[in-house]
């Protein structure tokens, strides 16, 4: 009897828990379709324009695909005003949005003031989840588009020049973006981590100036010989409306390309010294090393006085600042001089001459 009822029991049991698998639960809400917010716009101003960027979700909030197209509201503020509606767009969810402001007259012409941008997305219905991140730009003159640039290769790197047009009472820079045209050697590869790092591609230069004062010229000491470079050059002001650090960029130059062929010698040797050596039927000489970077070695000349031998070179050497001449005869003084090469093959003049005499055994 015991044994019967606990069957009865344990059926009871799985019955109720099949009935309540099978039961529907309680109804989700309706999903409200409104895309995720803009979290990343950016703001950059270059003359009368300020470009705008962002990207679009692909979700909504209820992490559900968003349906094309994307109605979006682009506003922008003036200081503390309210932000006001200046372009609507339809954009795909996920795609990289973008508009270029162009700013009214009084805007440009005006003081510099603070300026507010915020990018909202709305659903079909014209709902939304909230604006975007704030981002800040400037009202404001830009600075003077530059013009006139030139370029000229020195001994100690490249100068450009242009016409100043100075921006007094502002923080005015001038920015340079240098362009390598020359492909990189075969060998150009760094070996270990204390070696040299490649020349980058690209590099951005910036003068700052003073008071707003354009210098109208800049020396770019960074450059290497005999590569070939592209310069543009551009103003850029810097202002804090509102406490919001932010730029102003002005039109760049039109791109200069410059070839830095090294024609220029390296420095003239110093230090030459003689001293005979009857002994060794010899004359020794030494000279103090030279500091250029790219030099490679050195070249001695000679003349006989006795003889008038005329000058002539009697050897090209490494980087090594001694020498021992065996072609001498004794009894004659002889006039040296040295001059130092560098790795393009350009010479220096030659050192001052030195004379030493063999004496006879």
């Amino acid at each position: 009897m015991k044994r019967k009822f606990l069957v009865c029991s344990l059926t009871l049991v799985l019955a109720r828990m099949l009935i309540g698998c099978g039961s529907p639960g309680s109804p989700a809400p309706p999903s409200l379709n409104l895309p995720e917010p803009v979290t990343d716009l950016s703001a950059a101003r270059a003359g009368n324009s300020v470009q705008l960027a962002w990207t679009l979700p692909k979700r909504t909030t209820d992490r559900i695909p968003l349906r094309p197209p994307v109605n979006t509201q682009i506003c922008r503020a003036v200081e503390s005003g309210a932000c006001t509606p200046i372009a609507s767009l339809k954009l795909a969810p996920g795609a990289a949005g973008g508009y270029s402001d162009v700013l009214p007259p009084d805007l440009v012409r005006g003081p510099d003031r603070l300026l507010r941008y915020q990018v909202t997305l709305q659903n079909h219905a014209g709902k939304s989840a909230g604006a975007s991140n704030a981002v800040y730009s400037a009202a404001g003159g830009p600075p003077a588009a530059l013009t006139g640039l030139t370029c000229q290769v020195r001994q100690d790197g490249v100068l450009l020049g242009w016409p100043p047009v100075p921006d007094p009472g502002r923080s005015l820079d001038i920015r340079i973006e240098r362009e390598l045209l020359t492909p990189p050697a075969a060998g150009d590869v760094r070996r270990s981590p204390l070696a040299p790092a490649a020349t980058p591609v690209r590099q951005t230069l910036v003068v700052h100036t003073k008071d707003g004062m354009d210098p109208g010229h800049a020396l770019d000491t960074t450059a290497l010989f005999n590569q070939r470079y592209r310069y543009t050059v551009e103003r850029v002001v810097t202002l804090s409306p509102g406490g919001h650090s932010m730029e102003i960029q002005g039109q760049a130059s039109q791109p200069i390309e410059v070839a830095t062929k090294d024609t220029f010698p390296p420095a003239v040797p110093q230090g030459l010294a003689a001293v005979a050596d009857s002994a060794a039927g010899a004359i020794d000489l030494s000279w103090y090393p030279d500091t250029d970077s790219d030099l490679a070695g050195y070249r001695l000349y000679r003349r006989d006085l006795q003889g008038q031998e005329p000058v002539h070179s009697i050897a090209s050497l490494g980087v090594e600042t001694s020498y021992r001449d065996s072609g001498v005869e004794a009894g004659h003084t002889y006039a040296y001089s040295v001059s130092a090469v560098d790795q393009s093959g350009n010479e220096s003049s030659r050192s001052p001459e030195v004379n030493e005499i063999l004496p006879s055994r």
